[in-house]
């Protein structure tokens, strides 16, 4: 089977081909290019690199949140318009899930932290059972401070949330918090099409995009409603 994922969650974009099981080819971008700009130069690229259409792939997968909402609304936009052009099923994957996919099996708790910016993270705990990687809490949005004190055991921490939040969860977890490395950190299609085989494919019309939080603009309206209320 051929899958075709993309992440276009954060800052980073990705895509990947995944050909029986195994990686065939991914592209990368950590830019300050719009996503719009580089996603299908990114696909078109992969597949011709691996040898194949649009039409030999078999699934469509997308990191479908949480997320930048403009860069998520692009990802899931593309995968659907492919998907119902080629006549193909698509599956969206969380991002969180796709990331924890980033770490290799292990018996620790592994747990997600992606910027939301005003000093929140989005983010989730998950565990390997066997090959499969199970959800242990849901995806939420909270502080940094929250999540540290409900976490008893030990940890090892993914996404692009660990680098400006490595000190403060090293204060908090004095010995109980390991990290990712730098090259494992980040977003990445190629885990989205290994945690789109756990899934349940879908058509088109039926994939949408997770939001844990309200858009930036609406809470600030929201707000500044509050205070003159």
């Amino acid at each position: 089977m051929n899958i075709l994922a993309v992440d276009t969650s954060a800052v980073t974009a990705s895509a990947a081909v995944m050909r029986d099981g195994a990686i065939a080819g991914q592209v990368s971008f950590t830019t300050g290019l719009t996503h719009s700009q580089t996603l299908m130069p990114m696909i078109d690229y992969v597949l011709k690199g691996v040898g194949l259409t649009a039409a030999d792939i078999d699934l469509f997968a997308v990191s479908s949140g949480p997320g930048s909402f403009t860069g998520l609304r692009i990802g899931v936009g593309t995968v659907k318009g492919l998907a119902y052009a080629c006549g193909k099923s698509c599956v969206g994957v969380s991002t969180l899930k796709a990331l924890a996919h980033n770490i290799g099996p292990t018996d620790r708790l592994i747990v997600p932290v992606m910027d939301a910016r005003r000093g929140q993270v989005y983010t989730a705990a998950y565990r390997y059972d066997g090959p499969a990687i199970v959800e242990v809490s849901a995806p939420a949005a909270m502080g940094v401070s929250e999540l540290c004190s409900g976490l008893r055991e030990k940890v090892i921490f993914v996404g692009d949330g660990v680098t400006p939040y490595m000190d403060k969860i090293r204060d908090i977890m004095v010995g109980g918090a390991d990290f990712a490395p730098p090259q494992l950190r980040l977003q990445s299609a190629a885990s989205v099409c290994a945690a789109a085989l756990e899934e349940k494919p879908v058509s088109p019309e039926e994939l949408g995009v997770i939001y844990l939080r309200k858009p930036q603009a609406e809470r600030e309206r929201e707000e500044k409603m509050n205070l003159h209320s």
